[in-house]
């Protein structure tokens, strides 16, 4: 009975009781959990929380019960499984997900509850997949319209994107799944993503390239941040000092987890010192990607042991990460709140097409050519991207989905009997997108001459009532895709002729622009009607037929400027010094980028005089907008009046005026008067969007914080609201003011 005792006694030693098991109490508050948990760790234990065991796991503690995390791109959908070593797709056949819209498409909507709608959905189905970490959203600014990756961040303005992602996060981050903001920060391209080194002013960096983050981090809570590949003051983003130390820690006191993007980690001793707290995809020691047990070469795995046990660095470092690492852990799969998520559900295709419907932007609309009338009978589609799947490819957000509505698809069903529908080619693009062994499983090969496709169409086109073009970019290689950027601001496969020559014989021509980004439009005055159609996922045929037949109302408006040309974006007209970069003069295989348009990118270009903006790039350009930030038809009309200031309230009255209903964004723009240093003439600071029924009026209202009227004042590192008037401008876009009244700080 001693013996048994003793035994017991023994066990009770080496098993901690429950009453001292602080760390899976859920309800313990995190901190005293997080330090409970740190104690009990052994060395090897702590560096296995802080580096991967396969492609998208880190290592759990089996021994404490602390799971393993499981991160999953991307920002639009829930990324197929795939092989533990290897990106290719893992063949299960329970993975296919709900394609959401991109989120171009998202910021498009201007509407914060169409944010809060898409995170909750994804969130849902992430925890469904058993995810930890959703790797998104991305809210990196719009430069260059040939960045490859700007179909997956919202825009080119600081407040657009800063206001849509926080709901966002809150979505995805009441499901228990932790959203990871990318990329931290200035990765504004894809050509030398890996070798550039940004310049940039800290009046540019906090301005324009950081709100988002910002309010990612003060607003929305983010519980992790994924750094950027590129360099800036001579570091790798993902182990910065000055961004993961100086400003994410120390200034905006975050207190999630660092997380690499995937081969962003590039040096031990920085990697330990500069902030990082979770190292992904690293190729280290001459190992190949693919490379199977290369995690014990990581970084931050046995060279970081090694250093310790030579002495040469201090745990400190280690348990701030593994604090950060167990933070997330905690707030996510031990949060101790039983939630199953859902996949692929009708309420998430409700989703998608709701908020494709609400970011599909109507950009012209001469003649009032849309909606589809009753009275057209015979309509011909044209363009590959009317059939082509666009859901596989793009790089990292390529997705395996249950279904894909093509626009033709959604146009046919929606058609019905009424009309008659007929689909050619028109321009021959590539066959069947295939990435990570995924196929996107339609047969698009066309072998016949340009000449012959294009005369199809032209014939086609003499006898339609309406000509629907579907064409823009799609997700390969130099067009809308991680890895490269585009090579030309011109629609490939030459679109840009056969659009000509159809808008030659048939004048009641739409074109319908599938991409993430802006394009060239030589053709804009024979072409009454254009819509910006965007990469609209699982229901993207539906939401698009929704808006063309008048069933929807467009509502969207543009996150970005459509210059005619692309040397009419600032970045393009400095050299190469400012887009893409050009080799450093030591290590010529490294980039140097200076943003020497700094301020003015986008609409704070645009706004420029034609003497100001030489005075920024040297080059006289005179160009205005083909299309304005922040522009967006509706099939109804509204008025603005009453504007009113009382105090620190900004009122007006919106009233629909056309005979159907509609919503609007009504944007908030603050332009200072006389400024005391360099300023955009106006910047976006506030939008709010109302429906309205036919003849309806509403308020709106906005109040006017200090935070609108400032600027960061980089001698003194600080912001700054200097004494003066402000012109505050209530507009329906960036070119279109409705509204004025002028603002005085005293």
């Amino acid at each position: 009975m001693k013996k048994i005792l003793l035994s017991l006694a023994t066990a009770m030693l080496l098993v901690p009781t429950a009453f001292s098991q602080v760390y899976l109490d859920a309800k313990a508050p995190i901190e005293e959990r997080v330090e409970d948990a740190l104690e009990r760790l052994t060395l090897e234990e702590k560096l296995g929380l802080i580096h991967a065991q396969s492609k998208f796991s880190s290592a759990g503690v089996p021994r404490l019960g602390i799971p393993t995390v499981w991160c999953t791109d991307g920002p639009h959908g829930i990324r197929a499984e795939v092989l533990w070593d290897e990106w290719n797709t893992a063949g299960w056949t329970n993975d296919s997900v709900t394609a959401f819209p991109a989120l171009t498409c998202l910021a498009a909507t201007f509407n914060p509850n169409m944010s809060l709608l898409y995170g909750r959905a994804i969130g849902e189905e992430a925890l469904y997949r058993g995810k930890q970490v959703l790797l998104g959203p991305g809210v990196n600014i719009y430069r260059t319209p040939l960045n490859g990756r700007n179909f997956e961040y919202m825009g080119e303005d600081p407040c657009l994107s800063a206001t849509m992602v926080v709901p966002y996060i809150k979505g995805v981050q009441a499901q228990g799944v932790a959203a990871c903001v990318k990329h931290f920060a200035l990765n504004n391209q894809e050509d030398g993503r890996h070798t550039t080194n940004v310049h940039v002013s800290d009046r540019a960096l906090y301005e324009i390239y950081l709100p988002a983050f910002k309010a990612a981090v003060q607003q929305g809570g983010a519980w992790s941040i994924m750094g950027s590949y590129n360099r800036y003051r001579d570091q790798y983003a993902c182990h910065n000092q000055y961004l993961l130390q100086d400003i994410l820690r120390k200034e905006w006191h975050f207190d999630g987890a660092v997380i690499s993007d995937w081969g962003g980690c590039c040096n031990t001793d920085q990697a330990i010192h500069n902030g990082l707290d979770m190292e992904f995809g690293s190729w280290t020691n001459g190992l190949t990607e693919g490379k199977s047990n290369a995690y014990a070469n990581y970084y931050l795995a046995d060279p970081y042991r090694d250093l310790i046990l030579a002495g040469k660095v201090g745990t400190e470092e280690l348990d701030q990460k593994v604090r950060n690492v167990l933070r997330l852990i905690f707030r996510t799969s031990m949060n101790g709140y039983v939630k199953y998520g859902a996949l692929c559900n009708e309420e998430h295709q409700s989703v998608a097409r709701r908020i494709a419907g609400e970011g599909i932007v109507l950009l012209q609309n001469n003649g009032g050519l849309l909606p589809i009338k009753k009275e057209v009978k015979k309509i011909l589609v044209v363009g590959e991207n009317a059939i082509k799947p666009l859901t596989v490819g793009g790089g990292s957000s390529s997705l395996k989905v249950k279904y894909e509505i093509s626009p033709l698809a959604g146009i046919c069903e929606r058609a019905g009997k009424d009309f008659d529908v007929k689909y050619v080619r028109g321009y021959v693009g590539t066959g069947a997108t295939v990435q990570d062994g995924m196929v996107s499983g339609a047969e698009m090969e066309d072998k016949r001459p340009v000449a012959e496709v294009q005369a199809e169409a032209v014939a086609a086109a003499r006898e339609a009532d309406l000509v629907i073009f579907i064409g823009g970019l799609n997700k390969e290689g130099h067009q809308d895709c991680e890895g490269v950027d585009r090579l030309q601001y011109e629609l490939p496969y030459g679109q840009d002729e056969i659009i000509a020559k159809l808008a030659a014989v048939n004048p009641n021509i739409v074109f319908v622009n599938i991409s993430g980004n802006a394009v060239a439009m030589p053709w804009l005055q024979q072409v009454p009607a254009v819509l910006q159609g965007w990469f609209n996922g699982s229901e993207a045929g539906h939401a698009l037929a929704d808006v063309l037949f008048g069933d929807v109302n467009p509502s969207g408006k543009l996150p970005f400027t459509i210059m005619p040309a692309l040397t009419d974006y600032p970045a393009h007209q400095m050299g190469a010094e400012v887009y893409p970069g050009v080799s450093n003069e030591h290590y010529p295989i490294l980039m140097e980028e200076y943003y020497k348009e700094d301020l003015f990118v986008g609409y704070r270009y645009a706004d420029l005089s034609p003497k100001a903006r030489k005075a920024l790039t040297g080059v006289a350009c005179k160009s205005q907008p083909l299309f304005a930030f922040g522009h967006g038809l509706s099939y109804t009309t509204f008025a603005y009046s009453d504007v009113k200031l009382e105090g620190r309230f900004l009122t007006v009255t919106i009233t629909n005026t056309g005979d159907r209903a509609g919503k609007e964004a009504v944007q908030l723009y603050v332009a200072p008067q006389k400024p005391k240093v360099a300023r955009p003439v106006k910047e976006l600071k506030a939008f709010k969007k109302i429906a309205l029924e036919p003849g309806e009026s509403r308020t709106v209202k906005f109040e006017i914080k200090d935070e609108m009227l400032q600027y960061f004042d980089d001698q003194k590192h600080e912001w700054t609201l200097d004494a003066g008037k402000y012109q505050l401008l209530v507009a329906s876009s960036s070119a279109d003011i409705r509204g004025k009244a002028m603002y005085e700080v005293k």
